[in-house]
């Protein structure tokens, strides 16, 4: 334990020793105010559990989604205004420029060292003071009535075939999925599949949402590559039960709800609570029963594990994420900059 605290220290982390001398100093704190991605009713079931926990902290968040209010928060910080927060989350697509704004405490080292009961594959091992929390993965939707079993693309190539040209499916014009297929296939097979894609004139939407909307409401049979967590909410809506959700491998995926203690952070330690609580067996289930089955990919038990359990995956980790927003400009413009058609 000391040697551990000794090398962290050393690279200008903060490394508590004991999980007890955590606690410690979040009583003294008593607050913690977050910026997180999580849904406001998947938040307060959080933050529910959490206080039953730690009786002692007062947990209070605002919601940020969408990369433009990512990029917005960004700026304050850089601009050294983004103060109040302890805790934040990160877009992928803007991974490397939280670093300077993160508070360098070595969840990585405290994880092995059983200070923080955090799974260690959550956490960063280059930038260790960022955990991921959830995990997105990338299916096909198809309305059941429209197109039956047997003709639903069975591989991606099958997207490819002449009777899915012209109008025979959607596809979201902000290609995240296709962008996770760079694991898998290279950027080179990436970009390739996202021009052939582009032959086959699909239906341009934008947001796994109205996507759904076509499905359910009969206007289009196939979806291609929507967020599978978002096309199982929406079946678990749909009265006709024609709306069907299928994983196809290998499967795109890649880490999400990156989190990290702000530099500015006035409550530092209770955040590493929260940290730890998210990334708990109950925190975890949480997030698969009211954020529908977007929990880590390797947490223990977690339905994301369960869910993807044997499959091929092409995933954006660690050691990609950063990557994340060039491979989607890459793939946007072999998509050729589509305009004028979204939501058609």
């Amino acid at each position: 334990m000391l040697k551990a605290k000794q090398e962290a220290e050393a690279q200008g982390y903060v490394f508590p020793a004991t999980h007890e001398e955590i606690v410690l100093a979040a009583k003294k704190e008593g607050k913690l105010r977050v910026l997180t991605s999580l849904q406001p009713k998947t938040f307060k079931a959080m933050a529910a559990s959490f206080k039953r926990h730690y009786p002692f902290i007062e947990v209070s968040a605002e919601e940020i989604i969408g990369p433009d209010s990512h990029h917005r928060f960004l700026l304050e910080a850089k601009a050294g205004t983004a103060t109040g927060w302890d805790a934040f989350n990160m877009a992928p697509e803007f991974y490397p420029e939280y670093i300077p704004h993160g508070k360098k405490f070595d969840l990585l080292k405290m994880a092995l060292q059983k200070i923080l009961a955090i799974p260690p594959a959550m956490i960063d091992p280059k930038y260790r003071s960022i955990i991921s929390l959830a995990t997105t993965i990338y299916g096909v939707g198809y309305n059941r009535n429209l197109i039956p079993e047997n003709r639903v693309p069975k591989n991606w190539e099958d997207f490819l075939k002449p009777e899915f040209k012209r109008k025979r499916f959607l596809l979201d014009v902000r290609p995240t999925g296709l962008a996770n297929f760079v694991p898998a296939l290279g950027e080179e097979g990436m970009v390739n599949y996202a021009r052939d894609i582009a032959l086959q004139e699909p239906v341009w939407t934008r947001g796994s949402s109205r996507g759904f909307v076509a499905l359910t409401g009969g206007e289009h049979g196939l979806f291609l590559l929507p967020f599978y967590q978002a096309c199982l909410r929406s079946k678990e809506k749909d009265l006709s039960n024609s709306l069907q959700c299928k994983l196809i491998e290998p499967v795109p995926a890649m880490l999400r709800n990156f989190n990290t203690i702000a530099n500015t952070a006035r409550n530092p330690y209770s955040g590493l609570l929260w940290f730890e609580f998210q990334a708990s067996v109950e925190g975890q289930k949480i997030i698969d029963e009211y954020d529908g089955l977007n929990s880590f990919i390797y947490a223990p038990n977690s339905g994301m594990a369960k869910a993807t359990q044997g499959k091929k995956l092409s995933l954006n980790s660690w050691d990609t994420i950063q990557n994340t927003g060039k491979w989607e400009q890459m793939a946007f413009k072999a998509l050729g900059f589509p305009r004028g058609e979204e939501g058609k």
